[in-house]
């Protein structure tokens, strides 16, 4: 099996006829069990990558293999693909008129047609990792936004993804909420996950990513160790970022 889990090669994603380049020729590949994380400024091409990674955005040009398979071909289900690639978004996303062990277990029922008895003891197990087990009878509007962010982590674990994809997760949590939702990814890390975050957390991304990609007018300028980017920077331009980036 190759041991490149998603290969982008030559991605571009332009709008306005070509006007706005958002990404202009990115290739980069990411390893099985490999945490990666992408930085860079606002405008950057970063959110655009990563949902550009299970078709949420659908390129200009390139390809975007996973697990082998040119999921840019038209002929692919894509649906079966992204069962794979669990989404977490800054925003929670959770259905507000339904319980969190109903958020929890409806897409393994209907998507993966689990019975309803396996889905609820396999999304009890997970709401119990991330210490919310005692909350799977209360609705959205009664958590806080980390424990929001919290179920929206399991719940796409749920599904039994190979690869789970955040764009800044904690982006629309107050200050104090940040923790404990990177703490629940830091553990997703110990545990072998293959995982790619769009973060401005630069003490998450030194501490946890194998590689650190900075991106810049929709291309990667850098890329390396925490240790090659936060503390050997090459190019101005990220010298310039993280000055302004790092406290």
């Amino acid at each position: 099996m190759n041991d490149n889990i998603i290969q982008v090669k030559d991605l571009k994603k332009h709008y306005a006829g070509g006007g706005v380049k958002a990404l202009d020729g990115v290739t980069v590949d990411i390893k099985r069990g490999e945490v990666v994380v992408i930085i860079g400024p606002s405008g950057s091409g970063k959110s655009t990558l990563l949902r550009s990674l299970n078709l949420l955005e659908l390129p200009t040009a390139g390809q975007i293999l996973f697990n082998d398979v040119n999921i840019t071909d038209k002929k692919v289900n894509i649906n079966i693909h992204r069962q794979k690639m669990g989404m977490v978004f800054q925003h929670f996303n959770l259905f507000a008129n339904m319980n969190i062990l109903k958020n929890m277990t409806i897409a393994p029922t209907s998507l993966l047609k689990k019975s309803k008895a396996d889905a609820e003891k396999r999304a009890l197990e997970l709401l119990d990792r991330v210490g919310l087990k005692d909350r799977a009878g209360a609705y959205p509007s009664q958590l806080s936004g980390g424990q929001k962010q919290r179920v929206a982590i399991v719940r796409s674990l749920a599904m039994n993804p190979e690869v789970m994809l955040f764009d800044e997760p904690t982006s629309a949590l107050d200050p104090e909420m940040v923790g404990e939702v990177l703490d629940v990814m830091k553990d997703l890390a110990k545990q072998g996950m293959t995982m790619i975050v769009v973060t401005h957390e630069m003490g998450f991304a030194k501490e946890v990513a194998d590689r650190v990609i900075f991106m810049d007018e929709g291309i990667i300028a850098e890329e390396g160790t925490p240790d090659e980017i936060f503390n050997h920077p090459n190019t101005d331009r990220l010298k310039t970022f993280l000055s302004k980036v790092l406290i």
